[in-house]
């Protein structure tokens, strides 16, 4: 069984959180996450805001080539990827949002 690290330990995502509130704090509040299995990495996450996902994205210099796209839950969400390397930390972004099929004109789906 491994023992559980220090808050110190998972130091370097939160100094660069820190410093992304103060550089970017106008930008839209991701759902944040540290966690102990990854103590260098910061996960910033946007639920049903891809705009949000790409004010970050550019706002951390991430090209658009590097974001990946991908589908869940049987094509209705689709989920953007993409991570940058900022302050020591693994800075991963992560944003959701519904796919929305077209209803055809003059029809029903």
């Amino acid at each position: 069984m491994r023992e559980s690290l220090t808050l110190d330990e998972v130091a370097v995502p939160l100094r660069a959180l820190r410093l992304l509130a103060v550089d970017f704090g106008h930008l839209p509040a991701p759902s944040v996450h540290v966690s102990t299995i990854y103590p260098q990495r910061l996960e910033l996450t946007f639920y049903d805001d891809l705009s949000g996902f790409e004010r970050w994205r550019e706002a951390l210099g991430i090209v658009p080539e590097a974001v990946t796209y991908r589908e869940q839950n049987d094509g209705q969400t689709g989920v953007l990827r993409a991570g940058v390397d900022h302050a020591g930390a693994a800075v991963h972004l992560t944003g959701y949002a519904d796919i929305v099929t077209p209803v055809p004109a003059g029809g029903a789906a």
